[in-house]
């Protein structure tokens, strides 16, 4: 299985999908580079399935990935009923162009709604 780097050995790489990870879920949507949101994305998606499973295990896993129990606890009361029809593809990127300083592509990545 292939994976992006990001410039980061796999201590701070693990760290920084821990926190952002717990900002995605805690607001619903975050801005961030397109290379971030891609990767964050399969993790996003594996908390949810996480947290559509439900039981003590899958809490425990849920955990793991996110740095805040918190917001572990808030996607296990409300993601569940929200995407019990859906079976993958829980979020969206949206792009939104170069950042000013060093030209990353920058993109929105937030939670799919079922309206």
């Amino acid at each position: 299985m292939s994976y992006r780097k990001l410039g980061r050995n796999s201590g701070a790489r693990k760290a920084l999908f821990k926190s952002l990870l717990a900002a995605f879920f805690n607001y619903g949507r975050i801005e961030t580079t397109e290379a971030k949101a891609k990767e964050l994305r399969k993790f996003a998606d594996k908390v949810i399935t996480l947290a559509k499973r439900g039981d003590l295990s899958a809490r425990r896993q849920a955990i793991q990935m996110v740095a805040d129990v918190g917001v572990v606890h808030k996607v296990f009361e409300e993601l569940p009923a929200k995407f019990n029809e859906r079976e993958g593809g829980y979020t969206r990127i949206l792009k939104l162009g170069p950042r000013r300083g060093d030209a990353a592509p920058m993109v929105v990545i937030e939670l799919v709604d079922e309206n």
